[in-house]
């Protein structure tokens, strides 16, 4: 089983949560931005978008540096192996359980078939 901490596990996924910030991301992956430009980019003010960006920066997933009057923003250094792993698990758990189910409704199908030719 994948070990965690809990209390980053929790805080990437809450900051994962939103779309805003998710977006923030994408952004981040295509180059630095300061948070004014995010914000415009998002039609958000300074102070929201300064909320979604200390989110990201709490998960460690966001990194800040000021130089002057500006707040540059760029990918966090941290990979997100963890919680892949985690929703991998969840993914093959599901994809098994639905391929059963897949098996359990040929099966009827089969048997609706046969059944159908027997009664005529």
């Amino acid at each position: 089983m994948v070990q965690y901490s809990a209390a980053r596990f929790d805080a990437s996924f809450a900051a994962l949560s939103d779309a805003t910030r998710r977006g923030v991301l994408e952004q981040l992956g295509r180059s630095d931005a300061s948070i004014t430009e995010l914000a415009q980019k998002f039609h958000m003010t300074l102070t929201g978008m300064k909320k979604h960006v200390g989110v990201l920066e709490q998960a460690g997933l966001v990194t800040t540096e000021k130089i002057g009057r500006v707040r540059t923003c760029r990918l966090g250094q941290r990979p997100l192996e963890e919680e892949a792993a985690w929703i991998e698990r969840y993914r093959r758990l599901w994809a098994q359980r639905f391929d059963e189910l897949d098996k359990i409704v040929e099966e009827l199908t089969d048997k609706e078939k046969a059944d159908g030719r027997k009664k005529r």
